[in-house]
């Protein structure tokens, strides 16, 4: 019998995912069928200090809380109960970054995210050290950066970890990581599923002319599976997140986990041969490996699944937004004709009248560099439409071109999987912003991967449901299942969404297309010169 949501929260069998987003924190309540019963969200941004992009410890703390205050309130108007018990927590956060505490667990710099590139240096150097990619966000590069900048904090570290490492040994007083999230700190050996032995002993004779008073693995956090113990929530826990006081100690929470991690879960791609595409302000695709690549690629990052899965990860700064500024044009347009303005119809017109122009976009070519594309080699970025005057300009291949442009540089990282290193994939899930005007985002990301690609209802839950799924699997897997079965029978059961795959005429357009947009980067690299 499958009970109703409020008796699920009074059992005390709901079961708690927390995310910590680049501008929002949510949290979501899933019951035992896996399915949301309840959320909350709190809104917050990012500081600059010190040139330096950051997060307060006071912010990250006034944010948990009012996220679940949030989550309370929600539970309350829905259900009329308080929340006093859960069957398991999960925390996750944006990976990567620099969190540097002392033996008094006070911290010895102000948090440094993932969006800072000062670490050139460094991840140069361990890259040719490591003979493997290490790129500028990683934790590994931020402290070699910290050392080659002789910053005084660094003997003092006692502990370095994440951001969700961070919040999970705040509420439990564990010093462990996801294997997901720590394959963003330093290289994961797929054999021993814990950090690369040899790239640990190659760092510590790096740096032992420095007589530190740590060695490497002292100051990393403990590496964990999914479905490990991860610990429970402490009292002291308890009051950091519920400071009302209704929520009690005890609850197991599962192995903390960055947000690719939690977003492989939601989407249903953790199996080897799988893959998904998220795609909104930036995008990212994560293709599951059945082995390890050739060699390393610069523009290709290696990290894992939350079961420790070896797992390609390209990244792009932009996607979207140079895409939604022009159809932005379109609704000033539509004002000053006094015409009212609905943004939906206006996206599904314009995308869907975009399927219309040719398969090359009648030679047209978009660079949506609102920022710096590392996997192009372009340290800022300069919006930039560029045609002839012979191309076939009409609006169809201009909506086109600008929807090619926002999965272009994708397609550039993705080629060299499946066409240099020839990695097979059974299955590639879209998830985001691009996918929301139905079908048409889709096709083109079908076109630019040569690949089927498939959309879920799901899909939008993001990673907050993610790491909810992955408590549910610390606490529910009776059969002590893999984590890709447990999501496949559990969750998904059967649900591998809609799925489109492309024409051989639309694969050849956007690889005329693509051709034409790396002939003319030069063009790019200008317009970075010359306009400031």
């Amino acid at each position: 019998m499958i009970s109703d949501p409020k008796s699920t929260i009074e059992a005390g069998k709901a079961i708690l995912g927390i995310e910590f987003g680049s501008t929002r924190i949510k949290a979501v309540l899933i019951d035992e069928e896996n399915k949301p019963i309840a959320q909350g969200s709190h809104t917050w941004e990012n500081q600059l200090v010190d040139g330096l992009w950051t997060y307060s410890i006071e912010a990250i703390w006034y944010g948990l809380q009012d996220c679940y205050a949030d989550l309370r309130a929600n539970v309350k108007s829905q259900y009329d109960i308080e929340i006093e018990t859960l069957a398991a927590i999960g925390v996750s956060a944006m990976m990567h970054g620099y969190m540097a505490f002392n033996k008094q667990q006070e911290i010895l710099v102000p948090f440094r995210t993932w969006r800072n590139t000062n670490t050139g240096q460094a991840a140069a150097a361990l890259s040719e050290l490591f003979v493997y990619n290490i790129p500028l966000r990683w934790s590994i590069s931020h402290l070699y950066q910290a050392i080659l900048d002789n910053e005084e904090h660094v003997n003092d570290i006692d502990f370095l970890t994440t951001l969700a490492g961070y919040v999970h040994w705040q509420i439990t007083g564990e010093k462990v990581l996801g294997i997901g999230d720590a394959s963003g700190m330093l290289p994961i050996d797929p054999a021993t599923k814990n950090y690369s032995a040899e790239m640990v002993e190659k760092f510590n004779r790096l740096v032992a002319p420095k007589g530190f008073s740590w060695q490497l693995t002292d100051i990393l956090p403990k590496v964990l599976l999914a479905g490990e113990n991860a610990g429970f929530l402490t009292p002291e826990g308890a009051k950091k997140l519920d400071v009302s006081g209704h929520l009690k100690a005890g609850i197991p929470v599962c192995p903390p986990e960055g947000d690719a991690g939690t977003g492989m879960v939601a989407t249903n791609a953790v199996k080897q041969r799988t893959g998904n595409v998220s795609a909104g302000t930036s995008s990212f695709s994560m293709i599951v490996l059945e082995k390890d690549l050739t060699k390393p690629y610069e523009m290709i990052d290696m990290v894992t699944t939350p079961d420790g899965s070896l797992v390609a990860m390209v990244h792009c700064n932009n996607c979207t937004s140079d895409l939604n500024a022009w159809v932005n044009l379109f609704k000033e347009y539509q004002e000053l004709m006094g015409i009212p303005v609905d943004m939906n119809e206006i996206y599904g017109k314009l995308y869907n009248h975009a399927l219309a122009g040719q398969a090359d976009c009648g030679g047209l070519i978009s660079y949506n560099y609102i920022s710096g594309e590392p996997v192009t080699g372009l340290a800022e970025g300069r919006p930039l439409f560029v045609r002839s005057a012979n191309d076939k300009f009409n609006l169809a291949n201009f909506m086109r071109s600008h929807l090619y442009a926002s999965v272009g540089v994708l397609k550039i990282g993705n080629d060299i999987l499946f066409n240099e290193e020839k990695i097979k994939v059974d299955r590639i899930t879209g998830h985001g912003g691009l996918f929301k005007t139905k079908g048409v985002g889709q096709r083109i990301l079908a076109a630019a991967l040569n690949s089927p690609i498939s959309v879920m209802e799901t899909a939008g839950e993001g990673g907050a449901w993610g790491i909810a799924l992955l408590g549910s699997y610390l606490v529910n897997n009776d059969k002590k299942q893999s984590l890709a079965d447990f999501l496949d029978e559990k969750v998904f059961a059967g649900d591998a969404g809609v799925e489109i795959a492309p024409t051989p005429e639309e694969v050849a357009g956007f690889n005329a297309y693509i051709e034409n947009y790396k002939a003319a980067l030069p063009v790019e690299e200008t317009a970075v010169r010359c306009k400031k």
